[in-house]
C-alpha cells in the first residue's frame, strides 16, 4: 500500500509541475520564505500573489539563524536584520516545522510548485545529521534538499553563537554523506575569500572547498552565489591577466572542467551577484561565455526574503536583463528553467525512494 501511494504521488507531481512551468519566466532555486526573526508572508499569498504565472517552482525554505533581540543592546528597537544589531544569531530549528506544515496546507497541484529544503540544523554540530534525517522522517513526502546553510559569509559568521562552522569540520562531512545517501540537494553558502581580501591572491576558502568537494563526488552540491558576498567581491588578478579573463570566472572555470567535481553547480542568486556579472558589457561577455561553455552547471535564483509582491520579487530577474539578452536561447533556458528542474526532479526521485525505504 505504502508504496502504491508514493507512486501515484510522484506521477501527479509531475504532472502539475509541468503545467505549473509552462511560460514561466524562471525556477527560483533560492528563496526564503521568512526572514531574521521568522516572518514572511503566507505561503498561499506568495504562490497567487507574488509568484502568479511569472515563475513555475521555488525551492523553499526559511532562514536557520534567529536574531536575538537583546535589550541590553538595542533597548526597544526591534532588530529583523543581522546587521541591525551586535547581539547574537542562534539557530532555530522550528523553521523546518513551519516550512512541512506550511508545504502540507496545500494542494497538490500547489505542493508540486514548491521543493522545500531542510535548513534549521547546525552545520558545525555532529547531531545536525541527525536532525535532517529527523525532519525526514517526520515529514516524508515533503523535503528534497538541505540548505541555504552557511559556512563562512561576512559578518553573519562571527555573530553565530558557539563553534564556527568550517568546511573541514567532520560535522558537515556528516551532512554531506546523508545527502548522498538520501538524494537531497544541497544548496550551500561558503563565501570563496575573506571580507576585503588583497587583490591577485588565492582565495581563502578555494583549497579547502575544493578537498570537500574531492570527499564528496556523490552529493550534488549547488554552491550559492558564485561564492561572492556584498564585500568578498570577484577574485581580481593583475590588469595583464584581467585583460585575458577575469581570475573570479578563472576559477569557477576550472572547477568545473575538473573531471573531479562532476558534481558542482553555482547558483547567481542575490542582487549583489548580479550587481557583478553586469557591471559593465565586459563582465557581463566573459560571464555569458563561461555559462556557455557549461550550461548545464548554472542555476538562477533569487535569493529574495519574503518580498512583499511581485515586482520586488522579480527584480533580481529583471536585473540580469543584459545576460539573458547575451546568451544563446537555449542556454538561458537551462539557467533560468530546466537545470531546476533536472536537479529537483531527481532529488524528488530520490528522496521519496529513500523515504519508502526508510520511513515506518
Amino acid at each position: 500500500m505504502r508504496c502504491g501511494i508514493a507512486a501515484a504521488l510522484l506521477v501527479v507531481a509531475a504532472g502539475a509541475t509541468a503545467v505549473a512551468a509552462e511560460g514561466a519566466l524562471f525556477n527560483d532555486v533560492h528563496f526564503h520564505l521568512t526572514n531574521y526573526i521568522q516572518e514572511g508572508p503566507p505561503v498561499r499569498d506568495f504562490l497567487d500573489r507574488t509568484m502568479g504565472d511569472k515563475v513555475g517552482r521555488v525551492a523553499l525554505f526559511g532562514i536557520p539563524l534567529q536574531q536575538t533581540w537583546s535589550y541590553e543592546n538595542s533597548g526597544d528597537f526591534a532588530p529583523t536584520y543581522y546587521l541591525q544589531s551586535d547581539a547574537p544569531l542562534y539557530y532555530y530549528s522550528f523553521t523546518d516545522a513551519f516550512i512541512a506544515m506550511a508545504y502540507r496546507s496545500l494542494t497538490k497541484e500547489q505542493q508540486a510548485r514548491f521543493d522545500p529544503m531542510i535548513t534549521g540544523f547546525n552545520p558545525a554540530d555532529m547531531y545536525a545529521v541527525d536532525h535532517i534525517r529527523r525532519v525526514l522522517t517526520t515529514f516524508p513526502g515533503v523535503f528534497e534538499g538541505i540548505g541555504e546553510f552557511t559556512i563562512h559569509k561576512e559578518f553573519v559568521s562571527a555573530k553565530v553563537a558557539g563553534d564556527k562552522a568550517s568546511l573541514a569540520d567532520r560535522a558537515l562531512d556528516r551532512i554531506l554523506d546523508f545527502a548522498a545517501e538520501s538524494g537531497l540537494v544541497v544548496l550551500l553558502h561558503s563565501d570563496i575569500d575573506m571580507p576585503f581580501a588583497k587583490d591577485d591572491t588565492e582565495p581563502v576558502f578555494l583549497s579547502q572547498m575544493k578537498t570537500l568537494l574531492k570527499r564528496h563526488p556523490k552529493t550534488t552540491i549547488i554552491w550559492a552565489h558564485i561564492g561572492l558576498g556584498r564585500v568578498v567581491h570577484p577574485v581580481r588578478a593583475s590588469a595583464e591577466q584581467a585583460e585575458r579573463s577575469p581570475r573570479h570566472v578563472q576559477i569557477v572555470e576550472e572547477l568545473l572542467a575538473d573531471p573531479a567535481f562532476p558534481n558542482l553547480h553555482f547558483d547567481i542568486s542575490w542582487d549583489e551577484v548580479a550587481k557583478y556579472i553586469v557591471r559593465t558589457p565586459d563582465t557581463v561577455k566573459a560571464a555569458a561565455a563561461l555559462f556557455e561553455r557549461f550550461p548545464d552547471r548554472f542555476v538562477f535564483g533569487t535569493d529574495e526574503v519574503g518580498p512583499k509582491d511581485q515586482p520586488t520579487y522579480l527584480r533580481v530577474y529583471e536585473m540580469y536583463d543584459p545576460l539573458w539578452r547575451t546568451l544563446t536561447p537555449a542556454t538561458s533556458e537551462k539557467i533560468r528553467l530546466g537545470n531546476y528542474a533536472r536537479l529537483y526532479d531527481e532529488a524528488r526521485r530520490k528522496v521519496r525512494a529513500w523515504e519508502q525505504a526508510n520511513v515506518r
